[in-house]
């Protein structure tokens, strides 16, 4: 099968986060075994009892308890949903050159190349054994991908995990981490504010504190990065329950972005920190603090073979990424890690998201060439 037919299939099978994935891995199983390839699945059950696997095909190799690959490609299957009113979601279309289509840019086109570049190559004549990883749950915490790191299935020397870098290697990537604030106060009828204590303006000044904390993580620098430094971000606050009554209770969500090498913890610190200052002033200040992520940002050296394999590959100098990845956990499992995959991150996740063909089948003789090296 070409990639695009591959992608087709792909995109047909209808795989957002909040549904299982058994359909596609189901197709993905039965591709890998016809590419001469071990298959085996690593099912479980999300929050929502919903049933989803992981799964990790080798060539040259059984599934033996120190399992050690040279490379292992990686692509989740998950999508974003997608709005209703787009008819041809799971229909792909071609027009002027781009392939439309929920996930056909991330990532399900990387995992058609991967798979397409396979097709080309007569795998039991490979030297050294190589993996695919498809992993669920991307797009809602990495939450596949950590599961798998937990398991340590098998260790890998390389990888490249598959997201739209337009086929640029990203060598190095920031962290995304996530906290839940819930701020208290004391209702009372807003004519008589003395006798409560507003949430509200309880989270206000730790806002304030939050806003200072963002200016202070600019001086740790990583230029490698835009913008260079540890972002910060409160995107979702609500509070109160009527316009007359002093609100006894105020909830936002924190998200920071730490580059390469800072603690992911650091803005909890600093934010706890704040809310002790506060307490000093006013007593009864009282801040639940829920943290939900923490992933920790990457970064592979510049001389790593992998990276001068891409350069060389794909003739263009490996860059950075801000957005969240799965390289934390397959370096949890031993790899240098890049980030490569054709697309353009800034038209996944919305209606109309595209694959350009070019970069398609492109990104199959890049994956092909990388195998051969490293494992032929």
């Amino acid at each position: 099968m070409t990639a695009q037919e591959i992608l087709a299939k792909l995109v047909s099978i209808d795989s957002v986060s909040a549904r299982s994935n058994v359909a596609l891995t189901t197709f993905l199983a039965d591709l890998c075994q016809t590419l001469n390839l071990r298959v085996r699945q690593f099912p479980y059950r999300d929050e929502n009892a919903v049933e989803k696997i992981n799964l990790i095909a080798i060539s040259g190799s059984d599934f033996l308890s120190d399992l050690t690959v040279e490379l292992a490609l990686v692509g989740h299957t998950d999508t974003v949903p997608y709005d209703p009113d787009w008819t041809e979601a799971l229909t792909l279309t071609e027009r002027d050159g781009k392939l439309y289509g929920r996930g056909a840019c991330d990532t399900k086109a990387y995992i058609a190349a991967a798979l397409a570049a396979l097709g080309t190559l007569q795998t039991k004549t490979l030297g050294r054994p190589f993996a695919l990883i498809f992993t669920a749950d991307e797009e809602v915490g990495l939450m596949g991908a950590k599961r798998l790191a937990d398991l340590s299935p098998l260790r890998a020397h390389y990888s490249i995990v598959g997201e739209p870098t337009s086929l640029q290697p990203m060598r190095a990537g920031k962290g995304y981490c996530l906290a839940e604030v819930k701020v208290k106060g004391d209702e009372a009828h807003s004519a008589y504010p003395s006798f409560g204590a507003s949430a509200i303006f309880r989270a206000g000044r730790l806002l304030t504190h939050l806003e200072r904390i963002a200016e202070e993580l600019h001086s740790e620098v990583h230029t490698a990065f835009d913008p260079p430094y540890t972002t910060l971000n409160v995107g979702v606050i609500s509070g109160g329950t009527a316009k007359n009554v002093v609100a006894g209770e105020c909830r936002f969500t924190l998200e920071w972005r730490p580059v390469p090498g800072q603690q992911s913890d650091l803005v909890l610190r600093l934010l706890n920190a704040a809310i002790k200052k506060e307490q000093e002033n006013e007593s009864g200040f009282t801040v639940e603090v829920q943290p939900v992520r923490s992933d920790q940002g990457f970064e592979t050296s510049t001389d790593s073979r992998l990276v001068e394999i891409l350069e060389t590959t794909t003739g263009r100098r490996a860059g950075t990424v801000a957005f969240g990845t799965e390289a934390g956990q397959m370096i949890r499992l031993g790899a240098e890690t890049v980030v490569l995959g054709p697309g353009d991150i800034r038209v996944a996740h919305r209606t109309g998201e595209f694959v350009p063909i070019e970069q398609l089948n492109h990104c199959s003789e890049i994956l092909k060439r990388v195998i051969q090296t490293l494992c032929g």
